[in-house]
């Protein structure tokens, strides 16, 4: 685990100098605490070599292999990085190489990756075959040190917050709002959205706990029960200074309400209240998802750099 987290700090010291450094924290969960999606499997390249201490790597690379119904054909390549120094050597070629063979392997016709554009990665999956599918940019709002006013909700709705697992109680009306991502972007990706049910929607949350992380959850009720908007962030490290939000989503027949701005504005003050340390909330939009990417104009997010899902055909 020290190898890997020495490999992402320092190439993201070069490519992304401008960002909080890779957490300890985040890294070791994701690399002791096995994805509920699918199968990882992990490779290292270059341990121990020109005299670096025992168990340093030149490069790393983790892929998933899906295991739900209906994506078993395809994957998805969650990291493959050199580190600076040892780049154009052929460590990265030689990674892509492994992953390649045990994508065949195992039957997948396609791998999908996130890439920054403009970075080494994009020139890299460019050069293998990969194609952007879905264009998108890292937006991010710088939380104050004062802790924000929480929002108010619209006329006929609650808003509620909720801490690590959705209550039991809620669940099912969590899980069909979750539904509601379906008319998301989603591009040319091979990978086809799953079922949202109330034991999904818990078990994808529990791996956030369990990676030691925190999720919070901010939900848009009606008095009959139904979850009309909710937000969702993850804090990868709860003692950092950096959140990521998942999920924002307004239910169809709700839309045109500002439930999506109310969540979210509520999102971001009880965050700040509950971890004053927090300073920074980033998140990806899709560049045709043009409602969302006014609501986070609204509420100060700042473009911060471009993004895409990349992809490529076996």
């Amino acid at each position: 685990m020290d190898a890997w987290l020495a490999v992402l700090t320092e190439a993201a010291a070069v490519d992304l100098p401008h960002l909080p450094p890779p957490s300890r924290v985040e890294v070791a969960g994701r690399l002791r605490v096995t994805p509920v999606r699918g199968r990882p499997v992990l490779w290292t390249a270059g341990e121990g070599d020109r005299g670096r201490a025992e168990g340093g790597s030149d490069g790393v690379a983790a892929l998933l292999l899906f295991t739900e119904e209906g994506n078993t054909h395809t994957a998805f390549l969650d990291v493959l990085t050199v580190r600076p120094e040892a780049r154009r050597r052929g460590v990265g070629t030689a990674l892509w190489e492994r992953v390649r063979e045990e994508l065949l392997a195992d039957g997948r016709t396609s791998v999908a990756v996130m890439l920054d554009l403009g970075g080494p990665g994009q020139a890299f999956a460019e050069a293998m075959g990969f194609a952007n599918v879905l264009p998108m940019a890292w937006y991010a709002q710088e939380i104050p040190a004062a802790v924000p006013v929480p929002a108010q909700a619209p006329p006929g709705y609650e808003l509620h917050t909720w801490h690590g697992l959705v209550p039991d109680a809620w669940a099912p009306a969590a899980a069909a709002a979750h539904a509601a991502m379906e008319d998301a972007p989603t591009g040319d990706m091979d990978e086809r959205i799953q079922t949202w049910t109330p034991e999904r929607l818990h078990t994808l949350q529990q791996l956030v706990l369990d990676r030691g992380g925190e999720m919070i959850t901010v939900a848009a009720v009606t008095p009959g029960g139904e979850v009309a908007a909710y937000t969702e962030i993850v804090l990868p490290d709860p003692e950092g200074a950096s959140a990521v939000q998942y999920d924002t989503v307004v239910v169809p027949a709700h839309r045109g309400h500002g439930l999506g701005r109310a969540v979210k504005a509520h999102m971001a003050a009880q965050a700040a209240a509950r971890h004053p340390g927090l300073r920074r909330i980033a998140t990806t939009v899709a560049d045709e998802n043009g409602p969302m990417r006014a609501v986070n104009e609204a509420l100060g997010y700042r473009r911060e750099r471009g993004v895409g899902i990349y992809q490529i055909k076996l």
